[in-house]
């Protein structure tokens, strides 16, 4: 498989996870997954460009080191929502 083609697939699931992101803005674990998947697929991009041109691929562990952190993150604050709102909705909660 050639790469333009790969970047041409990779880029097609990057738009259907950030459509998914848009279209999904009823719960906060949908958001929370579709981010993720936008992750993966940026990171899968920048690891074929990084073995491509045959750089280190050290940098590619930072940023996957920087996601997991993120998603991490993510899950706290999902957590400390249900249990004080008692569900993952946005509409339950006031922003005042």
């Amino acid at each position: 498989m050639t790469t333009s083609i790969m970047y041409m697939y990779i880029s097609l699931l990057f738009f259907m996870g950030l459509f998914a992101f848009v279209s999904n803005r009823k719960h906060l674990l949908s958001m929370l997954l579709s981010l993720e998947f936008i992750v993966l697929c940026l990171f899968f991009m920048m690891f074929i460009y990084l073995n491509q041109m045959n750089y280190e691929s050290y940098f590619s562990l930072m940023f996957l080191t920087f996601s997991v952190c993120e998603g991490a993150l993510g899950l706290s604050i999902l957590v400390s929502m249900i249990r004080t709102h008692g569900n993952d909705y946005f509409q339950s909660f006031n922003l005042i």
